[in-house]
């Protein structure tokens, strides 16, 4: 089997692109409705389809957030769980999982850990990515080199409203891939995926050559097969994930997530 720690984020996007292949990329909030549920879930996703996988860790103003994983994180906050016993938990887990994690928290909790201190800490626990949606790119610069002094790759946003000059930057310094919002405001799950994702993904790939990714909005097995057909090479889904763990018990939680996945990936894959 090989590690997490084997696998980077930018390598596993590429070898998926050799194939012509999309990556699908789960998300789900650590510590909701447990940890060990937490642990469970990234072996499960791991094992029917996830190319990379997003684990949020919980925070108390989660500005990007929609409802489903507001609440999520609140009921973990609620919990006791910490940025601590996330990185416990993923330092037990990560050595089984062959798809590499991306940690996502907000720029605050960085910054009062200390940025270098931060990566550290992440990297030993076997995160392989990080996204933080609300780092401003004037900013990036201290983030991205105690970045890769540990090797974790750095996974900027670009939104419908920015700048094509701005974007430009953005791509520039993103690491692993691009992260497209597919919508202007918060994640959660849309009944449609707005058609200027087809032209914002068309524009970006005019700019770069590097992967882009599309997230925030994404909820059934048709839209994440139309954001591939329109050009992304990785769909980031998460609120549909987070509620369906939440649902029941978490071993209808479990179940409900494997078989989503599945079909999520069937549905890239075909």
């Amino acid at each position: 089997m090989v590690s997490v720690s084997e696998v980077s984020v930018s390598g596993c996007m590429d070898a998926l692109r050799d194939r012509g292949q999309c990556a699908l990329v789960p998300f789900i909030t650590a510590g909701d409705p447990d940890l060990e549920t937490t642990a469970k879930a990234l072996q499960i996703l791991d094992r029917n389809g996830a190319d990379l996988i997003e684990l949020g860790v919980p925070y108390s103003d989660p500005l990007a957030d929609g409802p489903v994983i507001q609440a999520a994180a609140t009921r973990a906050l609620q919990k006791g769980i910490r940025l601590e016993q996330v990185l416990e938990m993923l330092k037990t887990i990560s050595p089984a999982l062959k798809a590499p994690v991306i940690l996502f928290t907000y720029y605050n909790p960085i910054l009062n850990r200390g940025i270098k201190t931060f990566f550290q800490q992440i990297a030993e626990a076997g995160a392989k990515g990080l996204v933080v949606p609300d780092l401003p790119l004037e900013e990036v610069g201290a983030v991205l080199e105690a970045a890769k002094a540990v090797g974790v790759e750095v996974i900027l946003l670009v939104a419908p409203t920015t700048p094509k000059e701005r974007i430009a930057a953005i791509a520039e310094h993103s690491q692993g891939f691009i992260y497209l919002v597919s919508v202007t405001g918060v994640t959660g799950m849309r009944t449609a995926i707005e058609s200027r994702v087809q032209t914002l993904l068309t524009d970006l790939h005019g700019i770069t050559d590097k992967p882009i990714g599309v997230g925030f909005g994404i909820s059934q097995a048709s839209q994440a097969k139309q954001v591939m057909e329109w050009g992304a090479d990785a769909v980031i889904v998460g609120s549909a994930f987070v509620k369906r763990l939440a649902d029941g018990s978490p071993d209808q939680g479990l179940q409900a997530i494997e078989t989503f996945c599945r079909s999520l990936k069937a549905a890239i894959s075909e």
